[in-house]
Formats: structure tokens, C-alpha cells, sequence
């Protein structure tokens, strides 16, 4: 079954920030994770607060999601983007 890690970040420091796309994205590729949206225009819908930039990852399961967000490759990456951003991460099972 898929999964999907879906994260909405507020980028606090872009130059900080930005080795970390890179990084990820490789990480991501390396793992089977394919984007479906990252950071494109997002309109608030419902509810109250502005969108931040919004990243959704689909793996073909939340166990290669978990290999994926645990492996040494992504955990380099995710140093940098926890010292340069606030997130909220999100792995969702597909239907």
C-alpha cells in the first residue's frame, strides 16, 4: 500500500536551506520516493492560518517511507533543515 510523507515547512533561514534541497532530493530518489507536489502555489481551503511551503512524497509503502526518513543519507539532510526551517511531518497511509 502507498504512503505519503507530507510536510509543510516555514523556511527561517534560505541560505541555510538551501543544500538541503539537493540532499533530500537525492536521498528521496535513492529510497523510491517520487514528488507530487513541492512547494508550488497553495491556497488555504479551510481553516485559518497561511499555507507554508508544501512537500508530498509518495513511497510505495510506509515501510520504505520509515527506511527512507531513517537513513543515514536523509538524516545529513534533515540536520540542515531542522537549522534553517519549522516543519510539520506527516506519513499517511494511501488508500
Amino acid at each position: 500500500m502507498s504512503a505519503y510523507f507530507i510536510v509543510e515547512v516555514e523556511v527561517t533561514d534560505p541560505a541555510t536551506y538551501e543544500p538541503y534541497k539537493p540532499l533530500a532530493a537525492a536521498s528521496i530518489e535513492k529510497y523510491g520516493g517520487r514528488f507530487k507536489a513541492r512547494g508550488g502555489k497553495a491556497e488555504l481551503i479551510e481553516g485559518t492560518g497561511a499555507p507554508k511551503r508544501t512537500v508530498v512524497i509518495e513511497f510505495d509503502s510506509v515501510e520504505a517511507a520509515k527506511r527512507w526518513y531513517n537513513s543515514p543519507d536523509y538524516q545529513a539532510a534533515l540536520k540542515i533543515r531542522q537549522s534553517a526551517s519549522k516543519a510539520r511531518a506527516i506519513l499517511v497511509e494511501g488508500v
